[in-house]
C-alpha cells in the first residue's frame, strides 16, 4: 500500500546536499531495514553525481544474505516453495544488488578501524547494543558531504527504554563487588539527538517523532548558498593562477580543494625540493579536512622530483585508499599514464579487500612506492621519503622507528578516537620540536638511555649534533563536507571530541593557594543528564583529561558515565559568595574502587591461571605474588588525576591528592552535618506504560528532580579501604610526582605497553594509621620487588638510564623492611680471596677488570640496603655502580650515558669501590669483637675528687673475707670427694664369730679393771674373702682399664 511520504525528509536530504551537509536519521521499528532502499533513493535522487556508496556496520547477524549467488539460490528456493512469484521484484533485493555496498562485520566492531580514510555516501548502523562511542566517530565521519547517516533500533514503545538497555560494553565493566550498570551514557545520547538540527527520528513508516529537531525544517536557496562558497573560493583561486607556470606544482596545485591543503601541498614540496633528508613535516587536522589528499599529492610531487624510494604506512592498507586515488590524480594531472609509465600491485591477502600496495614506476627511472605495516621499519634502509598516515592510530612507540635519515611526512588526526589520542601531538611532535634544536638535549620523556636509543636519535640520523627541521601544518577548512555541519558539530559535542582548555589567565587575585582549595565529590547522573549548566561542566572536565599525558578515546566518556566502581572528583578554588556560575576546575581525578573480591573467586582465578575483568592492581599484586589475601583488601585506583595547563606543577594535584587519601581515612565526613540521600533510583525517569512514540516526550529532566552536581566530601560517608593504588605508564616525570605523594612502586612490567612504548608501573600507598602491625604487609612485598627489580636491571630493564632505576629504587625505601647482612652470609657470597682483590683496587694497585666479576654481588648487597643505613654513596657514585654492577653495562656506555670521560668515571668508582671495601672490613671487625665481652662503661668521675666516696671495708676485713671464702670452697670439695668415695669394700658382717670376739674385746677395754691386760688393738676381717672380692673387683672393672697392684691381700683392718 502506497502513502504520502512525510515531505521534510526530502527537504532535510536535498538541503543537505546543497551546503555539502550529512544528514542523519534514528529508524526506530523491526521494519526500519527495508526504508533504508527509499532513503538512499531519495539521496540518489538529490545528488547528481554517481549512485552513493554504503558503508553498512552490524554486530553478528546481518539479516540477509550478501553473496550473490546464494541470494538468488534462495529465490528459486522461494519460487519453489510457492512463497514468491517468479518475476516478483524485492526492493530491497534489487537495492543490495546494485548497490557499492562495503560489510564492515564482526563482534564488537573489531574491524571498523578499516574504514579509517575512506569515504562513503551513505552509513547504516544496526545493532544499538553493540554500538560504542569509538565507532560513532569512526563511522559517521567517513560520511561526505550531503550523505546520510541512519541509525537502525529496534522497536519500542518509548525511546527511554533505551536508558535502561544493556549494551555490550557493560559486561566488561562489572567486577565481582560492584555489578549494577546504570547506562547514563544512552539517556544522554538520545536527548542529544534533540540538539541536532539535521537529524530526524523516524518509525519504520517514515513518520517523523517528536524528538526531531528538524522537524520545523524549510528549504534553502541554492543561490544563496553558492554565494557563500564564492567568497571563500576566492583567495584559493588567487594562489592557483599565481603557480599556474611552476612546474610541477602548478599542475597539482590544481587539484587543491581549500586554500588550507593548497598551503599544506606548498610546505610537502617544498621540504621535498630541499632534498636534505633531515626534514620531518607533521600535518595535523580533523576528520575530513584532506589530510590524504594532500599527502597523495605531495608523492605525485617527489616522484617529478627524482625520488626513488617512497614508503608509505598507515594502521591497515585499507586506510590508504584516498591516499593513492591522489596519487593516482597527480600523477595524471603530471602526465604518467597507466601501463606506459607505472604499473599498480594489488594486494592477495584477503584482510585487505585488494589494497593497493605497491606502485612501479618507470617513466624516467625505476622508482617505487611501497606500502609497508607500522611495525616493519628495519626494511627502512634505502629509503628517501617516507609517509606516516593515520599517525595518531599507530602505536607511539612505532611511529618512533620509523623516523630516520630520511625525509619523513606525517598526518594525523587530533580529535582522539584512534587510539592514542592528542598524546601524538603532546609526545611525539613535542619530541620533535625539541630535536630541532642544534645542541645535544637530553630527552626526558623517554626511560631509555641515549646510548641505547642512538640507533633511532631523533636530532639526526645518527651523529646527535645536526638538528632535524620540522614543519608543522594544520587545516581547519573541511573538504568532505561543507563548513558549519551540524552533524559534525553534534558529534562533538556529544563525545567531547573538541573539547579545549580555555586559559584562564591571571586574574588580579591571582591563583589561589592549594590549602585553600577544596575537593568536591561530582554526582554522574547529573553530570550526564544533558542539563546545559552540567554539559559545560563535563566539556571542562573532559578538556582537562585531552590537555593532559593520557591516551583518550571517547570510550573513556562511556566508562567514566556508567562504570559501577568508578567516580570522579574535581578540585575547585575557593568559592565567592557572590559567585552564580562554577569556577573551572583545577584538577579532575577519576577513581575505581577495587578489591573486596571472594577467596573463592580469588582460588579458582589462580588456580587457572585467569583473573577476571576489572580490579586491576588486586589481580596484578596477586598474581604477581601469589599472594591469596590481597585481593580481599578494599582500594581505590586512581585512573585519571588531570591538572588545568595554566597550573600545572604549582601543587593542585598534590593537593588533590592529599584531599582524597584525607576523604577515605575518614578523616574529612562530619557526622554533625547530615548526610545529603543520593539514592540513584529516585532520580532515574520513568515510562509511562501507555506512551507511544508518536506522543512520548523525551526532555531533559529539571534541576529540582536531581541531585546536586557537587557535595562536599564532609557530606559524603567514605568507602573503608585499605590501599589507595594508581597503574601508570612510567616516566620521569609521572614516577616525581607518585613518590613524591609517598607511593610504592609493587610492579613494574617488563614489557613496554603497545601504544605508548612505556612500562606500566604498580604503586600502593597503605591507608590509615601505620602500626607495627600493619605495615609488614606492604613492607613484605616492597622488599620482594626491590630484589626482583635488581635483578631484572641486567635483563629487560637494562634500557633502563641509571637515573629513573635509582629513582624506582629510592621509591622502594619508604615502605621497606631493613635487614643488615650477617658475617655468615657475607663470608659465602665474598672470599678472603675477593676481599683482597676488593682491597687492592681501592688501593689503585690492579685494573678494573680485575674485580669486574664482584661488581654484581657489591652492586647487590648495596642497593639492597644489606651494608647498613651508614652506607651511603653520592648521586654519582651510585649511577656508576647500579650501571656497572646491576645492568652490566661497559664503562664506555656509562660515559654516554652520564657525559663524564671514562677515566673521571674510573676514579668515582674506585671511591665507592673503597668506601664499600671499608664498611666490609668494618662488618669482619663488627663480627669478631661480638665474641669478647665488652667493659661495663664507667660513669666518668671528676679529677678534683669531689664525687669520690669512701670504701665500705678496710684491707684487712677485705682480705679475711677472702680467706674465709675460699676455705668455705675448700671443705665443699673435700665433701663432695668423700662421698663420692665406695664404702661397700669395708663392710664387716656383725653376725660372725669374729664380730662377737671383737665386742668381748672391745667389753674388756671398757672394764677399768682389766684395761691393763687386754691389747688396745682390735682386728676384725671384712665378709667377703678374698678371692671372691679380686674376682668382684675384676668384673666391676672394665676390660680397657689398667690393671692395680692389689695392696691387700687380707681382709681390711680398722681403727
Amino acid at each position: 500500500m502506497r502513502k504520502q511520504l512525510d515531505n521534510r525528509i526530502p527537504i532535510l536530504i536535498n538541503n543537505n546536499v546543497k551546503r555539502s551537509h550529512r544528514s542523519f536519521i534514528v529508524l526506530v521499528g523491526d521494519r526500519g531495514r527495508d526504508q533504508i532502499v527509499n532513503l538512499h533513493f531519495l539521496l540518489s535522487q538529490a545528488r547528481v553525481s554517481a549512485r552513493p556508496s554504503v558503508l553498512w556496520c552490524y554486530k553478528k547477524d546481518l539479516g540477509f544474505t550478501s553473496h550473490r549467488k546464494k541470494r538468488e539460490a534462495k529465490i528459486k528456493r522461494d519460487v519453489k516453495r510457492g512463497v514468491r512469484e517468479a518475476n516478483e521484484q524485492d526492493p530491497f533485493e534489487i537495492f543490495v544488488t546494485v548497490t557499492d555496498i562495503r560489510y564492515t562485520q564482526v563482534l564488537y566492531y573489531k574491524e571498523s578501524h578499516k574504514v579509517l580514510g575512506n569515504t562513503y555516501g551513505m552509513c547504516v548502523l544496526q545493532d544499538f547494543e553493540a554500538i560504542t562511542p569509538n565507532l560513532l566517530a569512526r563511522t559517521i565521519e567517513t560520511v561526505e558531504g550531503g550523505g546520510l547517516v541512519v541509525l537502525l533500533l529496534k522497536t519500542m514503545a518509548s525511546l527511554k527504554q533505551l536508558y535502561t538497555m544493556t549494551m555490550d560494553v557493560h559486561a566488561r565493566y562489572r567486577t565481582s563487588s560492584h555489578d549494577s550498570v546504570v547506562a547514563r551514557f544512552n539517556e544522554r545520547f538520545i536527548l542529544s539527538l534533540a540538539s541536532c538540527d539535521d537529524c530526524l527520528v523516524l518509525d519504520d513508516e517514515l513518520n517523523v517523532l517528536p524528538i526531531s529537531r528538524g522537524k520545523d525544517i524549510e528549504p534553502i536557496d541554492e543561490a544563496e548558498e553558492k554565494g557563500k562558497g564564492k567568497q571563500i573560493e576566492q583567495e584559493l583561486i588567487e594562489l592557483k593562477e599565481s603557480l599556474a607556470d611552476t612546474k610541477p606544482i602548478g599542475e597539482l596545485i590544481k587539484l587543491a580543494k581549500t586554500t588550507d591543503q593548497a598551503k599544506a601541498l606548498l610546505t610537502f614540496v617544498e621540504g621535498i625540493a630541499e632534498k636534505t633528508l633531515s626534514s620531518t613535516v607533521a600535518l595535523t587536522a580533523a576528520r575530513g579536512r584532506g589530510k590524504s589528499a594532500a599527502l597523495g599529492m605531495a608523492i605525485a610531487a617527489a616522484l617529478a622530483h627524482g625520488y626513488s624510494n617512497i614508503f608509505v604506512t598507515s594502521p591497515s592498507p585499507e586506510n590508504l585508499k584516498t591516499l593513492f586515488d591522489f596519487i593516482f590524480k597527480g600523477m595524471d594531472a603530471l602526465g604518467y599514464e597507466e601501463h606506459l609509465d607505472y604499473d599498480i600491485v594489488q594486494s592477495t591477502n584477503p584482510d585487505f579487500n585488494k589494497a593497493i600496495v605497491r606502485v612501479n614506476v618507470f617513466r624516467e627511472h625505476r622508482q617505487t612506492i611501497q606500502y609497508i605495516q607500522p611495525q616493519d621499519a628495519h626494511v627502512l634502509g634505502q629509503a628517501e621519503l617516507v609517509i606516516i598516515d593515520e599517525a595518531a592510530a599507530i602505536p607511539l612507540p612505532l611511529v618512533r622507528n620509523l623516523l630516520g635519515p630520511y625525509l619523513v611526512f606525517m598526518a594525523s588526526t587530533i580529535n582522539g578516537y584512534e587510539g592514542t589520542g592528542r598524546s601524538l601531538s603532546l609526545k611525539l611532535i613535542q619530541q620533535l620540536r625539541e630535536s630541532t634544536r642544534a645542541s645535544i638535549t637530553k630527552n626526558d620523556d623517554s626511560l631509555a638511555t641515549p646510548a641505547s636509543n642512538s640507533k633511532k636519535n631523533l636530532a639526526s640520523g645518527g651523529s646527535g649534533i645536526k638538528a632535524r627541521t620540522l614543519r608543522e601544518i594544520k587545516l581547519e577548512t573541511p573538504i568532505r563536507y561543507g563548513t558549519g555541519d551540524k552533524v559534525e558539530k553534534w558529534l562533538h559535542s556529544v563525545l567531547c571530541l573538541d573539547a579545549t582548555v580555555v586559559s584562564r589567565g591571571i586574574s588580579g587575585a591571582g591563583c589561589p593557594h592549594p590549602s585553600q582549595c577544596e575537593l568536591f565529590y561530582v554526582n554522574r547522573d547529573t553530570l550526564f543528564s544533558y542539563n546545559p549548566a552540567s554539559e559545560v561542566f563535563l566539556q571542562r572536565m573532559m578538556a582537562l583529561f585531552v590537555a593532559s599525558h593520557y591516551k583518550n578515546s571517547p570510550n573513556d566518556l562511556q566508562l567514566m558515565s556508567d562504570a559501577p566502581a568508578h567516580h570522579l572528583f574535581v578540585l575547585l578554588p575557593p568559592l565567592r559568595d557572590d559567585e552564580s556560575t562554577l569556577p573551572d576546575p583545577l584538577v579532575v581525578l577519576q577513581v575505581a574502587l577495587e578489591g573486596n573480591v571472594s577467596k573463592q573467586a580469588i582460588l579458582e582465578s589462580l588456580s587457572h591461571g585467569l583473573r577476571s575483568g576489572g580490579d586491576l592492581i588486586p589481580w596484578i599484586i596477586s598474581q604477581q605474588f601469589q599472594d591469596n589475601n590481597f585481593a580481599e583488601l578494599s582500594g581505590a585506583r586512581i585512573v585519571r588525576i588531570a591538572t588545568h595547563p595554566d597550573h600545572a606543577s604549582m601543587g593542585y594535584g598534590s593537593r588533590a591528592l592529599k584531599a582524597l587519601e584525607l576523604f577515605y581515612n575518614g578523616e574529612l565526613f562530619n557526622l554533625d552535618e547530615t548526610p545529603e540521600v543520593t539514592q540513584e533510583e529516585d532520580y532515574r525517569p520513568t515510562i509511562d506504560p501507555n506512551a507511544t512514540l508518536l506522543t512520548d516526550k523525551i526532555v531533559v529532566r529539571s534541576a529540582t528532580q536531581m541531585p546536586p552536581l557537587l557535595q562536599r566530601l564532609s557530606q559524603r560517608k567514605p568507602e573503608m579501604l585499605d590501599y589507595v593504588g594508581v597503574s601508570y605508564g612510567l616516566s620521569p616525570q609521572l614516577l616525581r610526582f607518585w613518590k613524591r605523594a609517598g607511593y610504592c612502586p609493587l610492579y613494574l612490567r617488563q614489557t613496554t605497553s603497545d601504544l605508548t612504548g612505556e612500562n606500566t608501573c604498580v604503586m600502593i600507598k597503605n591507608l590509615g594509621d601505620v602500626q607495627e602491625g600493619e605495615e609488614h604487609w606492604i613492607g613484605a612485598f616492597a622488599q620482594d620487588f626491590r630484589r626482583r627489580f635488581l635483578s631484572l636491571l641486567s635483563f629487560q630493564f637494562r634500557e633502563f638510564g641509571s637515573t629513573p632505576a635509582l629513582s624506582i629504587l629510592e621509591a622502594i625505601s619508604n615502605a621497606e623492611q631493613k635487614a643488615e647482612i650477617g658475617l655468615t652470609e657475607l663470608n659465602f657470597l665474598l672470599t678472603p680471596f675477593d676481599l683482597k682483590r676488593l682491597e687492592a683496587y681501592a688501593n689503585s694497585l690492579i685494573d678494573y677488570h680485575v674485580v669486574l666479576d664482584l661488581l654484581p654481588t657489591l652492586a647487590t648487597l648495596y642497593f639492597g640496603r644489606r651494608l647498613g643505613p651508614d652506607m651511603k654513596l653520592n648521586a654519582i657514585q651510585s649511577s656508576i655502580m647500579l650501571s656497572l654492577g646491576l645492568q652490566r653495562k661497559t664503562i664506555e656506555e656509562v660515559e654516554a650515558e652520564l657525559d663524564i670521560p671514562v677515566n673521571q668515571a674510573l676514579a668515582l668508582f674506585v671511591k665507592a669501590v673503597r668506601k664499600i671495601c671499608t664498611r666490609l672490613q668494618n662488618l669482619h671487625k663488627e663480627a669478631l669483637g661480638a665474641d669478647i665481652p665488652t667493659q661495663p662503661a664507667q660513669p666518668p668521675t671528676k679529677t678534683d675528687g669531689t664525687d669520690w666516696q669512701p670504701l665500705a671495708q678496710t684491707v684487712q676485713e677485705e682480705l679475711q673475707e677472702a680467706g674465709n671464702e675460699a676455705t668455705r670452697e675448700l671443705r665443699a670439695k673435700q665433701r663432695e670427694m668423700i662421698d663420692a668415695l665406695d664404702m661397700s669394700k669395708y663392710a664387716i658382717d656383725h653376725t660372725s664369730a669374729d664380730w662377737v670376739q671383737a665386742e668381748a674385746h672391745v667389753a674388756k677395754l671398757a672394764d677399768p679393771n682389766r684395761k691393763k691386760q687386754v691389747s688396745t688393738v682390735v682386728s676384725l676381717k671384712s665378709s667377703a674373702s678374698t678371692s671372691t672380692g679380686a674376682k668382684k673387683r675384676a668384673a666391676e672393672e672394665p676390660a680397657d682399664a689398667p690393671k692395680k697392684k692389689n695392696r691387700r691381700s687380707k681382709g681390711s683392718k680398722h681403727k
